[in-house]
C-alpha cells in the first residue's frame, strides 16, 4: 500500500491455485486484500474469477466484501477473515456445503462454520435478494399498517431487498422485531427506503 492508500492491501495473483497459497500462508495473519479478479475470459494479469476466490476465500474463513471497478479486463474485490458475529447469507452457506462435498475446506474454515453453528446464524443465514420473501412477521405488521403495504409493494425490487435484508439478517428476535417497527415507521414516513433501517 503506498501513502495516501486506504483500506487493505491490493493483490493480484495468477489463478486460484496461487490465491489458494496466499490465503495458507496469511489467512490467519491478514486483516484483508483487495484482490484483483478477472473478467470474463480474461488470463492476464491474473486469471483468478470471482467465483474461484469466493470459494478459497471460505474454505479459509474469510468473507468477501465490496467491489469496486479498475479497468477493462479486472475489478476488485475485498476478501476480509470473517468476523466473530458476522452474519451468514444462504448463498456462501450453501457454498460451503459443496466445498465440504468436495473435501476442500481448511481449519480455519471449519472454525468458522462452526461458531455459527454453535450461536445460531447458520440458521438465521439470510437469503440473497432473488429468493427474499416477505417473512411472517413483517407481513403481519403490513397488515396492520396499510400505509406501509402500499408503500412496500410500490417499491422496485432493490429497494423491496434494501427493507427485507435488515429484517432478515437480524442478529435476534428482539432486533428483528425493532427492525420490523422501523420499517414500518420508515414506509408510514416520508424517509428514504433505500437507507438500513
Amino acid at each position: 500500500m503506498t501513502a495516501g492508500d486506504e483500506g487493505p492491501a491490493l493483490l493480484v495473483v495468477a489463478d486460484a491455485v496461487a490465491w489458494r497459497a496466499w490465503l495458507d500462508s496469511h489467512e490467519s495473519d491478514s486483516d484483508g486484500v483487495r484482490l484483483v479478479l478477472a473478467k470474463k475470459n480474461v488470463t492476464e494479469p491474473t486469471s483468478l474469477t470471482y467465483a474461484q476466490a469466493l470459494d478459497e476465500a471460505l474454505c479459509s474463513g474469510w468473507i468477501d466484501g465490496r467491489r469496486n471497478s479498475r479497468d477493462e479486463t479486472t475489478f476488485v474485490q475485498l476478501f476480509t477473515p470473517r468476523r466473530a458475529r458476522s452474519i451468514w447469507s444462504q448463498r456462501n452457506v450453501g457454498i460451503i456445503e459443496r466445498l465440504t462435498g468436495e473435501g476442500r475446506m481448511r481449519e480455519r474454515g471449519w472454525i468458522e462454520v462452526e461458531r455459527a453453528r454453535a450461536d445460531g446464524r447458520w440458521e438465521r443465514a439470510y437469503a440473497g435478494q432473488a429468493g427474499a420473501a416477505v417473512p411472517a412477521d413483517l407481513e403481519a405488521a403490513f397488515s396492520a399498517s396499510p400505509a406501509a403495504a402500499r408503500r412496500f409493494a410500490a417499491l422496485r425490487a432493490a429497494e423491496r431487498y434494501s427493507v427485507l435484508h435488515p429484517v432478515l439478517s437480524a442478529p435476534s428476535e428482539a432486533a428483528r422485531a425493532a427492525r420490523i417497527r422501523r420499517v414500518v415507521a420508515r414506509l408510514e414516513g416520508d424517509d428514504e427506503v433505500s437507507s438500513s433501517p
